[in-house]
C-alpha cells in the first residue's frame, strides 16, 4: 500500500468550443451550476479525496481562472498554476506540470467534469494496490465522443482507444485517472497522435504495453462531461435534485407560493409568484409576478418580471422581463436583457452568451 499522499492535477485549459458563445468571454470550467462554477465543485472534490497540493494547469484564460480559485486556501488546498503554451493533448499538460509534481503519485482531474461520488473510491483503490495507473470508466451511448476501455475480467486494463470510429467497447474514461510518476517516462517517448495532440490513452496503453498493472472501476452514480449547453444544463438538474435545501434567506410576499426545495438567497425579494422546487436563486434577485418551474438557477442580481422559466441556467445580472412563453432548457449569460414583444411565440429555447438582447 502506498504510504506518500497523492498531489493533484487539474487541468483547467482548453477552449470551451462547442459552449459558444458563452465561452467567448469566459472560461469554461467556470460556468455555473446549481449557481457554482463547475471548477469549484472538482476542487471540492480533490480535497475531499485527500489531495491538497495541486497544480492547476491554466490556458488562455488563466488570469480568470486565478481570480476565481485564488491559492487555494479557501478550499483547504495550495494550488499551484501551471501555464501550458499550447492545449496539445492531456499527456502534454501533464508532461507540462512535471516539474511541479515531481516524484509523487498524482490524481489528474478534468476541470469540466462532474462525479456525484468524487474520487476518493478511485484514490483508494490506487494506494491499495500495485497499480502504474487507476481509471475510472462509465458505459456511454456515444462512445466514439471518448477515450474508451477495453477491460478483462478482473477489470485491468487491457486496451485504450481514443475517440475510435469503432469502438471496441462502451466504457469512456471518465477524466479522473491515478499515476505512478512512472508514466513521466512513458510520456517522455510519446509521439503525437492522428490529430496533433499527445494523447492520455496513448500514455495509459504504454503503462499496459510494459507489463505494468491498470485498475478500472465502473462509476457508481451519476457522471457528466460539461462540454455542451445540455450538458450544462443536466448536470444543473442533477446537482440540484441532489444537493438543494429549502432555505429561504430573502423576502416572500404572502401572496407568492412557494413549494419542494427552494434555497432563495440574501436581499432577494419575491412577490406575487410561484416557485416551485428544487431550484436555486442567488443574491438580491428580483422576482415579481413570475414562474420559476424546477431545475431553475438564477444567479446573483437577476430580474423576473411577469415571465415564466423552467429547467434553466441563469449566470448573474440577467433581467427577463413581459415574455410572453415560458422560457425552457436555455442557458444564459451575464447581464443578458430578454423583453417580450406584442406577437407571442409558443415556446423557447435560448442559449445566450454575456450581455446579450433579445426581444421575444
Amino acid at each position: 500500500m502506498r504510504q506518500e499522499p497523492l498531489r493533484g492535477l487539474l487541468l483547467a485549459g482548453g477552449t470551451g468550443s462547442r459552449l459558444r458563445p458563452l465561452t467567448y468571454t469566459g472560461a469554461k470550467q467556470l460556468l455555473p451550476v446549481a449557481n457554482k462554477p463547475i471548477l469549484f465543485y472538482v476542487v471540492e472534490a480533490m480535497v475531499a479525496a485527500g489531495v491538497r497540493e495541486i497544480a492547476v494547469v491554466v490556458g488562455d484564460t488563466r488570469a480568470e481562472v486565478e481570480a476565481a480559485l485564488g491559492d487555494g486556501r479557501r478550499f483547504g488546498a495550495t494550488l499551484t498554476y501551471v501555464p501550458q503554451a499550447r492545449p496539445l493533448g492531456l499527456a502534454d499538460a501533464v508532461r507540462t506540470a512535471q516539474p511541479v509534481l515531481g516524484d509523487a503519485p498524482f490524481l489528474m482531474v478534468l476541470g469540466d467534469n462532474l462525479l456525484r461520488g468524487g474520487y476518493g473510491s478511485l484514490v483508494e483503490r490506487f494506494r491499495a494496490g500495485p497499480w502504474a495507473a487507476a481509471i475510472l470508466v462509465s458505459p456511454v451511448d456515444r462512445p466514439q465522443a471518448f477515450g474508451v476501455a477495453v477491460l478483462d475480467p478482473a477489470g485491468r486494463v487491457v486496451r485504450l482507444v481514443e475517440k475510435p470510429r469503432d469502438p471496441p467497447s462502451r466504457l469512456a474514461l471518465v477524466g479522473a485517472y491515478c499515476f505512478d510518476p512512472l508514466v513521466h517516462t512513458v510520456i517522455a517517448d510519446l509521439q503525437p497522435s492522428p490529430r496533433g495532440e499527445y494523447e492520455i490513452t496513448d500514455a495509459i496503453q504504454g503503462l499496459v504495453d510494459r507489463g505494468l498493472p491498470v485498475d478500472a472501476a465502473v462509476v457508481e452514480g451519476w457522471w457528466k462531461d460539461t462540454g455542451r449547453p445540455e450538458d450544462i444544463l443536466e448536470a444543473n438538474r442533477l446537482v440540484l435534485e441532489d444537493r438543494t435545501e429549502f432555505r429561504l434567506e430573502g423576502t416572500v410576499s404572502a401572496d407568492s407560493q412557494v413549494t419542494g426545495r427552494v434555497a432563495l438567497g440574501p436581499g432577494s425579494r419575491v412577490v406575487d409568484s410561484v416557485l416551485r422546487g428544487p431550484a436555486v436563486l442567488g443574491a438580491d434577485v428580483v422576482v415579481e409576478h413570475a414562474y420559476i418551474g424546477p431545475y431553475t438557477a438564477l444567479g446573483d442580481g437577476c430580474v423576473l418580471r411577469n415571465s415564466e422559466i423552467e429547467h434553466s441556467v441563469v449566470l448573474p445580472g440577467c433581467r427577463i422581463e413581459d415574455v410572453p412563453a415560458r422560457i425552457d432548457q436555455s442557458l444564459l449569460g451575464r447581464d443578458v436583457v430578454l423583453t417580450g414583444r406584442p406577437h407571442r411565440p409558443r415556446a423557447v429555447r435560448l442559449v445566450l452568451g454575456d450581455r446579450s438582447q433579445a426581444e421575444l
